[in-house]
């Protein structure tokens, strides 16, 4: 049977079962290998405030924020792009 991709559409390799976690848009538990993990950064303070705060040598710490999102939910924020048949088995180029 031949593969329409050469991962399976995962990153767990020969390891056995992996855990499960919940989309953060949808709620759908996903293989946490074939998840896709965005990061970014939650910014508590306004961006003029924050500015005028750092220019008098102010801290602000922004934390960092993980988000886990399915297939489907990852092609619809468009974090995923569609990939053409001849392209899907390339290992080379993740995106």
């Amino acid at each position: 049977m031949t593969l329409k991709r050469a991962s399976r559409g995962r990153k767990k390799g020969g390891k056995g079962s992996s855990g499960v976690v919940q989309c953060t848009n949808c709620g759908q538990t996903v293989p946490r290998d074939k998840a896709k993990k965005v990061t970014s950064r939650l910014n508590l303070v306004e961006h003029s405030l924050a500015k005028e705060l750092r220019a008098q040598g102010t801290y602000i710490a922004s934390p960092t924020v993980l988000k886990m999102y399915c297939i489907s939910c990852a092609i619809h924020f468009k974090i995923l792009k569609i990939r053409s048949a001849s392209s899907r088995r390339e290992r080379g180029k993740l995106r």
